[in-house]
């Protein structure tokens, strides 16, 4: 069972964070923390007793904005540490994912903080520790893409997205209607939409074939319009490009 440590410096939002973290039955354990230096202290006494001893922390659930060292200035010194504690964030900003995620995040959960999600979040680090066996799942809905914002899961359906956009473990998938920030590599979405009319054309950019409304040739240099935006495409993908479109129905 994981051993957990809340750190958020709102009383009430650490509060239910706690209850909730505590009701979950792969916690066994979980303490607060009300700033990132309070928290630095429980961590290095965690580390200090080892990982199987009684002051062991096995993941921190870690809020961003806060006051003097934030959770991205904790999460950094912790990369600094031979063994340290698993990390989710827990934040109210989506603006910081793609940051998270290169500090090695195991999860990123949005406030308001919904049972179901952060669920999701303790069964990722629970894998990751090897202190629990996968559990299947069902098969997720291929037509549609479940997005998070503002702790609203929202379905994005696959044809309305017009092209997706690497971020680093993240993707931004764009549709007339706005952009979304998913954690799934762009490599996963291409092996699983390619079948769906997806094709690679930069190392950067998935698009939809059907969603391409323009093909240009300038001076060697080639780029596709899909809606108002004009995609530059790499040479290496610009020939298997053109076949495609012309094949297109």
């Amino acid at each position: 069972m994981l051993r957990a440590l809340a750190v958020d410096d709102e009383r009430p939002s650490l509060e239910e964070l706690l209850y909730l973290l505590n009701a979950d039955p792969r916690i066994g354990s979980a303490e607060g923390a009300g700033d990132a230096t309070e928290a630095l202290r429980r961590i290095n006494r965690a580390l200090e007793s080892g990982p199987g001893g009684a002051e062991a922390i096995d993941v921190v659930f870690l809020d961003i904005n806060m006051p003097g060292l934030d959770g991205l200035d904790l999460a950094r010194l912790l990369t600094g540490f031979a063994e340290p504690p698993l990390v989710v964030f827990v934040t109210a900003h989506e603006d910081f994912a793609v940051q998270a995620f290169d500090l090695k995040a195991v999860d990123y959960v949005l406030k308001p903080v919904r049972k179901e999600r952060l669920a999701e979040a303790v069964r990722r680090a629970a894998e990751q520790r090897g202190t629990t066996p996968r559990i299947p799942v069902s098969e997720p809905d291929p037509d549609h893409l479940p997005v998070e914002l503002g702790g609203v899961t929202r379905f994005v359906p696959v044809d309305d997205i017009t092209h997706v956009e690497a971020q680093g473990d993240y993707a931004r998938l764009h549709t007339g209607r706005g952009s979304h920030l998913v954690r799934i590599p762009l490599s996963t979405l291409e092996e699983r939409w390619r079948s769906r009319g997806f094709v690679r054309i930069h190392r950067r950019h998935l698009v939809a074939l059907r969603h391409i409304g323009e093909l240009r040739l300038d001076a060697g240099s080639v780029s596709v319009v899909v809606g108002s935006e004009e995609l530059q495409v790499s040479r290496r993908h610009a020939r298997e490009l053109r076949d495609l479109l012309m094949r297109r129905p």
